[in-house]
């Protein structure tokens, strides 16, 4: 029988003991199998056959320390069994009470610490969970549970590259940053793909098409579009980013490229939540795949002292050349282990092909193959000394092609990029008067982009040369040049104004112009050196050619092609005298005008916010009236002309002939808009009322209607700020209707405008009272409600707040029960609340259709 017992608690209780870090459970009835109902004999019988068996297990070395603290804490408890033992069981079930709270408490503490771990992953990996048990006191098995009630996932970190599985990655990353892209997989599918991406496990994305193809097909893809591409400083870039893409797996380099920009984020001491709000937001990172990748940097380790380490991290900064001095170091002074050595001889490796690639572009003609091998030869060793500067002084070839031309006052400078794909090609543009440049220094210097220049202010009825030269660090290539250019500009500020029967232009003459040019169809017309007049039939388009005069080193004139200005002479427009204004019946926002038809001009409405400055018969030009005023849309009706000011103000008639405005009649127009934003609320017996004042309004018109009664109120604007409000007693128990309406005074009458209007639903008063019953060890709290009718309240809530203060809204105390859709009358109960007083209970309805009344303050308050 004492082996199949012993075996019985080892698996009961001492494992799981074992597993908690060798922590006794609190629970003494598991701790020494006692079985319910106690009885003084079998509690000392169980006692002895339980401490034998610890005598029996403690010579198995793994339980050693577990029975160790077994029997010190019997030490303890022995008064306890001693008690029971002699008929007392009072004492042992006080502590059996005791230790089922102390297991929840140590059960409580270790649920915390396993959220703690979690953090915003909600993951933690088993070696953590274990040692968060054996911390805690609890079993693994336990805090499992506990995991999976939490909803935390247990799991080992993935696996993540620990090194790029491209050598220049650091020129891929920092080409994808010049070209404005977040990851490698946007440089791949354009903007974004269509959702979030996955990473781990291969390249997924919504609107991928799924398949070991899709990916090298993106990259021929993607190689074909920026072949399109013009050739500048970006294509250079791309090039880089495509030929990694080419040279290693793609789903390897984009998931690589995601964790190295996540670890570079935890290197930065970035929180949980930032490094998911990164991988999400930032970088489209799919949820699942984000929560994963966190996790595992998070759990990385991080790089030691040795020398291995140190060599490892100057490989990863890209200093190869330093670190194979280190390696030389290292073994000189015997401390390489085998680690180091191995990076070691990568490092020599890495340099020994970087100074062949170096020595070899030495000696190449071809300066762009020769920039390339010292490309090749920095991604491997970026320190290599001597490479950058020999890199600096190869140029580009030169510029093949340039054009320029005139524009305006300005000249455009053109060119076809040089042959040069590699390396940062930029280009200066000079600019010499007479004959071409010889060089880049030999000019007058001209901003210039990629493929093109403006120079904004070139020198006027001169020929002028110009030279682009190719320039790569600090080499340039040969100037390519064009030319001659002459610029000769337009006359500048062109103005004809057609008046009744004649024509005036202005106009300023450009510097460098002997005289300016004035034809009409075809015909000179004589012209003055900054304008004309000349009498015109009325009705009729004239076309007019207006240009610079220039004469060249030779003595000759030359005429510029001229800058074309068509205008039609009018008879001066005649204003409206007659004006009739009225609110169109069918629509309140609308009004009809009425007036007779002016001989000429077309008859248009401006709306002013004050009278106007003109008198009627005015004549002056349009954008003056339209500067002053807003012109109102309008629509021809058989009634009128139909015009929705859209506020108030002088409607002024203007008829417009040409350029020319003639000011007409005007009429004062009152709006009275409804208002907006209306709001009633019960509180009482009273209904307040707020509504958003209507621009323009000194009163509106309150009227209020229960079914039986109708009341109507005239509130100022001053009574309404100065009230806070509208406030009109109502009755509580009955619905009523509210509507509101602008109104004011015009042309003798008072007018009302259209109204806005809210229904308010009557509300059922229900009055509570709170009644205790039950034995004193349970003790109950019961709410019964009354009300005058059958009502149901969507939600009731019963709060106590410790103190003499009442409790005013459902938050200012603890909620001891809260009810849904509760049926009155009719009566809910919750357990009375422990501890003394004094404190206040109090019940808050959450339903605008109920109004709850409280007690006495007898029944409310407690003092004990």
């Amino acid at each position: 029988m004492s082996t199949s017992f012993d075996e019985e608690y080892k698996r009961d209780v001492l494992e799981p003991a074992r597993a908690a870090g060798d922590q006794p459970p609190e629970d003494l009835r598991l701790r020494y199998r006692l079985e319910d109902p106690l009885a003084p004999a079998r509690v000392a019988e169980r006692v002895r056959q339980v401490r034998q068996c610890w005598r029996r297990c403690r010579g198995q070395l793994k339980y050693r320390k577990l029975i160790d603290r077994l029997e010190a804490e019997h030490r303890e408890l022995a008064p306890l069994f001693a008690a029971a033992e002699r008929g007392d069981l009072g004492p042992l079930n006080e502590r059996l009470r005791g230790g089922a709270e102390r297991d929840a408490r140590r059960l409580a503490d270790a649920r915390a610490r396993l959220a703690d771990a979690a953090g915003a992953l909600r993951a933690v990996t088993p070696g953590e969970l274990e040692e968060l048990a054996r911390a805690a006191g609890v079993g693994r098995a336990e805090l499992e549970r506990a995991a999976a009630a939490e909803r935390i996932t247990v799991r080992e970190p993935d696996r993540l590259p620990s090194s790029p599985p491209y050598a220049g990655y650091r020129k891929v990353r920092e080409a994808l940053d010049v070209l404005g892209h977040r990851h490698l997989a946007e440089f791949l599918f354009g903007e974004a793909p269509a959702g979030p991406m996955r990473v781990l496990g291969g390249f997924a994305a919504p609107g991928v098409p799924a398949g070991p193809r899709t990916l090298p097909e993106a990259v021929r893809a993607a190689s074909q579009r920026w072949a399109r591409r013009t050739r500048d400083s970006s294509t250079t870039h791309a090039g880089t980013v495509l030929a990694a893409l080419r040279s290693a797996p793609p789903d390897d380099l984009i998931c690589y490229d995601v964790v190295a920009r996540l670890r570079e984020r935890h290197r930065q001491r970035a929180s949980e939540q930032a490094l998911l709000r990164h991988a999400v937001e930032e970088l489209g990172i799919d949820p699942a795949d984000a929560r994963r990748l966190v996790f595992a940097v998070l759990r990385e380790g991080g790089p030691g002292g040795g020398p291995a380490d140190r060599l490892r991290a100057l490989l990863d900064a890209g200093e190869v050349y330093a670190a194979a001095v280190l390696a030389d170091a290292l073994d000189e002074a015997g401390e390489e282990d085998d680690e180091a050595e191995l990076l070691a001889d990568e490092a020599r490796r890495r340099v020994a092909a970087a100074v062949r690639l170096r020595d070899a572009a030495a000696g190449q003609t071809d300066p762009d193959r020769a920039w390339v091998m010292l490309a090749d030869a920095l991604e491997l060793v970026r320190d290599l000394p001597g490479a950058p500067d020999l890199q600096r002084r190869l140029p580009p070839h030169p510029v093949p092609r340039v054009t320029a031309a005139a524009e305006d006052t300005g000249v455009r400078i053109s060119w076809a990029p040089s042959p040069s794909t590699v390396g940062e090609i930029g280009y200066e543009v000079v600019r010499q008067r007479g004959r071409a440049p010889e060089g880049p220094g030999d000019g007058d210097p001209i901003p210039a982009g990629e493929s093109g220049a403006v120079d904004p202010r070139p020198p006027v009825n001169v020929p002028l040369y110009y030279g682009v030269a190719a320039r790569r660090g600090n080499a340039a290539a040969p100037i390519a040049c064009c030319g001659p250019v002459v610029v000769r500009p337009e006359p500048q500020a062109v103005e004809l104004v057609a008046g009744d029967g004649a024509v005036t232009g202005r106009w300023q003459v450009p510097p460098g112009a002997a005289r300016v040019q004035v034809t009409r169809d075809g015909s000179l017309v004589p012209a003055e050196r900054d304008g004309f007049r000349e009498e015109v039939p009325n009705g009729v388009a004239h076309h007019y050619l207006i240009s610079a005069v220039y004469v060249d080193a030779e003595g000759r004139e030359v005429v510029t092609p001229g800058v074309a200005v068509t205008v039609t002479p009018q008879a001066p427009p005649q204003p409206v005298h007659d004006l009739a204004i009225e609110t169109d019946p069918a629509d309140p926002h609308r009004v009809l005008a009425s007036f007779g038809q002016p001989a000429t001009g077309t008859v248009e409405f401006v709306l002013l916010e004050e009278p106007p400055p003109w008198p009627p018969g005015t004549l002056l030009p349009v954008a003056e009236v339209r500067t002053a005023a807003r012109r109102v849309p309008d629509t021809p009706t058989s009634r009128g002309l139909a015009l929705r000011p859209g506020g108030g103000g002088w409607l002024l008639a203007v008829t417009v002939a040409g350029q020319t405005a003639a000011i007409g009649a005007c009429h004062r127009h009152v709006n009275l808009p409804p208002p907006a934003g209306l709001v009633a609320e019960r509180r009482g017996g009273e209904l307040h009322v707020g509504f958003d004042w209507p621009e323009g309004v000194t009163e509106v018109e309150v009227t209020v209607r229960d079914g039986t009664d109708e009341r109507r109120t005239v509130l100022s604007r001053a009574a309404y700020e100065a009230g806070g409000g509208v406030r009109l007693p109502v009755p509580p128990d009955r619905a009523v209707t509210v509507a509101v309406a602008a109104a004011g005074m015009r042309q003798g009458r008072r007018l009302v405008g259209p109204a806005v209007e809210t229904a308010v639903a009557a509300r059922a008063r229900v009055r509570y009272d709170l009644e205790r019953s039950g034995p004193p060890w349970r003790r109950s709290l019961t709410v019964r409600l009354t009300a005058p009718q059958p009502v149901r309240v969507a939600r009731l809530a019963l709060v106590r707040r410790p103190g003499t203060v009442m409790p005013q809204r459902p938050g200012d105390g603890e909620e001891l029960g809260s009810w849904e859709a509760v049926p009155v009358p009719g009566e809910v109960s919750v357990p009375a609340p422990a501890g003394t007083g004094p404190y206040w209970l109090r019940c808050f309805a959450d339903d605008d259709a109920i109004e709850l009344v409280d007690p006495p303050v007898r029944r409310l308050e407690h003092k004990r």
